[in-house]
């Protein structure tokens, strides 16, 4: 089961990735339009969703994996694979989710569509920043990351 859900939650990140690009260029383009169509709503939405999912199975994975039980003894700061999955990474994405759910019911709630548009993209933006700092890519080799 465990690994079942570390390549669910590795391959995830790809569709949440794009799904957050794709919700950012398609508010930066719509800014102009006038519009804030049914079909932008729903890119937003599952940008968000995917976001959430990621979240669950993250803490899945959190609470089911054995390192993580001993990961918080005495020095676990000082070991840089466990100072990023048990804080940073945990920190970092929390953040991001966050910045993304409030940013889209903010956004909801305007009046203007140039207003949503960009409140999205903004929002939307700056989850993005905190989500790439905080995936272990595989050029941190001291984190375990790989490609999968």
């Amino acid at each position: 089961m465990y690994n079942g859900l570390i390549h669910a939650h590795s391959g995830l990140r790809w569709i949440a990735l794009i799904l957050i690009l794709f919700a950012i260029f398609n508010a930066a383009k719509s800014q102009t339009s006038g519009k804030y169509l049914k079909k932008d709503k729903m890119i937003n939405l599952f940008a968000m969703i995917f976001l959430h999912i990621q979240l669950l199975i993250g803490l899945g994975l959190y609470f089911i994996n054995e390192k993580s039980k001993i990961s918080y003894a005495d020095g676990w700061m000082k070991d840089a694979m466990f100072r990023f999955f048990g804080l940073e990474h945990l920190v970092g994405m929390l953040i991001a989710i966050m910045i993304v759910t409030f940013g889209r019911k903010k956004a909801e709630k305007l009046v203007g569509t140039r207003d949503k548009h960009r409140k999205i993209m903004v929002s939307y933006s700056i989850a993005l920043i905190f989500i790439l700092a905080s995936i272990p890519w595989p050029f941190r080799e001291a984190l375990g990351g790989g490609w999968a």
